[in-house]
């Protein structure tokens, strides 16, 4: 499945936070509605949010095309569009990105820097695709088909969260397809359900056999055997391997270590910031309280009572047993792992 389409200058976006009781598309007309929708999760997963703001910004650049200052007008656009979600690099470099396409042309008039933007965004939205075919058998060639085993997911981390296919959730597809694995156990992930919603529903549309728990489970349904592996996505990874995940991901990863379980991370290149040596530097976004107090608009909890709302968490590289990638499986010391894939990416011919 998709999670967007651009058409006729309209980036058309699955709204997600209406699944799995319904299947709506928004169509965003202007930058304005793209930022909207990252901000209040209609569109959500680090590559789904840096496809989308990568079609925001040709969306502002056409909205300020015949400004006298246009330029500043796009930088401005840009700073707006990245700053809906903090924590997910690859959100800033899709804007990064598409702002280096611009200053490639820079001396052209405004439509042609317009029609180039155009250009890079349907080009980061096709190799997103193609990213993340590559990570799905990489990650696949992981399981054995002579004996398949039941995993583990947090969060969401499939078609949902990507232009198509998805990241962990690829894997398991892939896998799943050869015989490597068999079932899959989903967290709820609470506080906005996105494993109960999202990932169940993916699993399911796909026929694969997947069991929701609530997130207090998984320590159990590790002690009882059920789950072999654990496999996630993530938002951001430091040049250590430190990963940013959803929240309650680090405490899977406690979990899985605690019970001899391997921890797989999938993510692309884009998802790797080696600007930060570590985890600490990785910016948390903290979210409104209503999610943690509400539930379907219904109050769960009493009011005024204080609230810490972290969509995120960081688990130390040392939790964390392979990260999977479109170069292929990292493993530790992953600061010398995503130098070399550094050097790899940096080689047209070699991908």
């Amino acid at each position: 499945m998709k999670t967007m389409k651009w058409k006729d200058g309209c980036l058309w976006l699955l709204d997600q936070t209406a699944l799995p009781l319904e299947e709506s598309q928004r169509c965003c007309e202007d930058y304005q509605a793209v930022a909207d929708a990252i901000c209040k999760l209609e569109v959500r997963g680090a590559p789904a949010i840096g496809a989308a703001a990568a079609y925001g910004l040709v969306l502002g650049a056409k909205s300020v095309e015949h400004a006298d200052d246009f330029s500043a007008q796009l930088q401005r656009i840009a700073k707006d569009l990245n700053a809906t979600r903090p924590t997910a690099v690859n959100l800033s470099w899709a804007i990064k990105r598409m702002l280096q396409a611009a200053q490639a042309h820079e001396h052209q008039p405004p439509a042609v820097i317009v029609a180039a933007l155009e250009e890079e965004a349907n080009a980061i939205a096709r190799e997103d695709v193609l990213i993340n075919q590559r990570m799905s058998r990489f990650g696949a060639a992981l399981f054995d088909a002579s004996n398949p085993i039941t995993v583990l997911t947090h969060c969401n981390a499939g078609s949902l969260a990507t232009v198509e296919q998805g990241t962990a959730l690829g894997v398991i597809r892939e896998a799943y397809r050869q015989g490597g694995i068999s079932g899959v156990y989903a967290d709820e992930t609470r506080p906005l359900l996105q494993g109960a919603r999202l990932t169940a529903w993916e699993l399911s549309k796909d026929s694969i056999p997947v069991t929701l728990i609530t997130d207090n489970m998984a320590g159990y349904v590790m002690k009882l055997g059920r789950v072999k592996a654990v496999i996630v996505g993530a938002d951001r990874i430091a040049a250590n391997g430190d990963v940013a995940n959803k929240i309650g991901t680090y405490s899977v990863a406690v979990l899985a270590k605690e019970h001899g379980l391997p921890f797989y991370v999938a993510a692309p290149f884009s998802t790797f910031d080696v600007s930060l040596a570590t985890g600490e530097g990785i910016p948390i976004e903290e979210r409104h309280a209503s999610e943690v107090t509400h539930f379907a608009g219904k109050a769960t909890a009493p009011q005024g009572v204080a609230v810490f709302n972290p969509a995120f968490d960081v688990t130390p590289h040392e939790y964390v047993s392979a990260i999977i990638t479109e170069y292929g499986v990292l493993r530790a010391p992953y600061d010398q792992a995503i130098a070399a894939m550094r050097q790899q990416a940096a080689q047209p011919a070699q991908q």
